[in-house]
């Protein structure tokens, strides 16, 4: 982690960083050793970490090296002569290659291409990112009939992994959502994997466990916007060093007996529910789990979350998304019923588009 912090304040000789550019760089440095770590510097330590263990890494997508809402600088221009500087390929003399690219706004193309060399390269960490996960409609095509089934049909393997911007935050219908529902519904025999981490630390090491882990799967990762800064959802330098990726994440109350209320969610709005519970005088009620991998679910850690509260009454599921939309659709009509547990639906109602727009949210039981 030093050395990555090292190499982002270290620019070339006679290289000139902008001097907008140079304060965030020296805040990230500072950040990796001694925290807060937002979101965009836990995916650079990520990154970082798999090259000098000698993975190579490849990202490509619309912006992808700056990152859409400004949160990645992995490589940096130099406001005079335009010369390119990438601190991530300058980290060990044996690392691996850093492979970094602004596609062209095609996303059929460009996820095809990297869906194929992720297949000419299962050693290397290969990533398609969205500007906005909406975005990944042009693709479809691509994920229908190779992503989704290709191992299926063809027995051809491929770890390429998306990363999709997803949040309901005002930004409207064309810029809120990236389909959970729709990569859910093409789930089976474990032919992806599909996770919302809440934390830049769970990223990092899902990340992690993807590239180094014996399974070869594509990976779909819904990556947030508002969050990529906010402060509830960073992690500590510690948070790195330990642990491991987990797919469900459980509430630390202080008196399990007291919570009669469990929230189920994911991403997000983990953090609005945690600040407004701590806002109501009753706060002891209510206990928040996040779902940080939606397939496969978590099952085992469900069971074992719900056992921790004796005298629960409500199992709540809130989503940003519409009713038919986002992960309920799946887990009512799956995870639900195989748990046998009996599960309320907090959510915007029912909607052909997938707007923002907020409306009276509705609430409706799910029992096996």
């Amino acid at each position: 982690m030093k050395r990555i912090s090292d190499a982002y304040v270290t620019p070339p000789e006679g290289f000139t960083v902008h001097p907008k550019v140079m304060p965030q760089l020296q805040r990230r440095a500072n950040a990796i050793t001694g925290g807060p770590i937002d979101w965009g510097t836990g995916e650079i330590l990520a990154f970082g970490s798999l090259l000098m263990e000698g993975r190579p890494v490849r990202l490509a997508g619309q912006d992808s090296r700056r990152g859409t809402f400004v949160q990645r600088f992995a490589t940096i221009i130099d406001r005079h002569n335009a010369d390119e500087w990438t601190p991530l390929t300058s980290l060990t003399e044996d690392q691996a290659r850093f492979y970094i690219y602004d596609s062209l706004l095609s996303e059929y193309a460009a996820l095809g291409f990297e869906y194929g060399y992720s297949v000419a390269r299962p050693d290397a960490l290969v990533l398609w990112e969205a500007q906005f996960g909406d975005f990944v409609n042009g693709a479809q095509t691509v994920i229908d009939e190779f992503i989704s089934s290709g191992e299926a049909k063809w027995r051809q393997q491929s770890g390429v992994v998306l990363l999709l911007p997803h949040g309901y935050e005002g930004q409207g219908p064309d810029h809120s959502s990236a389909r959970i529902e729709r990569f859910l519904a093409m789930c089976a025999e474990n032919a992806f994997v599909v996770a919302q981490p809440s934390t830049p630390a769970s990223y990092f090491h899902l990340l992690r466990r993807h590239s180094l882990g014996e399974e070869h799967r594509p990976l779909v990762v819904f990556t947030p916007k508002s969050m990529l800064k906010r402060k509830e959802a960073a992690s500590q330098p510690d948070d790195f060093t330990s642990g491991s990726f987990q797919g469900l994440i459980g509430d630390t109350v202080e008196d399990p007996a007291a919570v009669d209320t469990l929230l189920l969610c994911s991403g997000r709005i983990t953090w609005d529910l945690v600040k407004a519970r701590g806002g109501r005088d009753n706060s002891e009620r209510f206990a928040v789990a996040r779902i940080e991998r939606l397939y496969p679910s978590p099952d085992d850690q469900l069971r074992e979350e719900i056992a921790k509260y004796p005298n629960l009454k409500h199992i709540r599921w809130v989503q940003d998304e519409p009713a038919n939309m986002g992960p309920w659709p799946y887990y009512a009509l799956n995870v639900w019923p195989e748990l046998d547990i009996t599960v309320e639906r907090v959510s915007r109602p029912a909607s052909s588009s997938p707007r923002s727009a907020l409306r009276s949210a509705t609430r409706r039981s799910s029992r096996a």
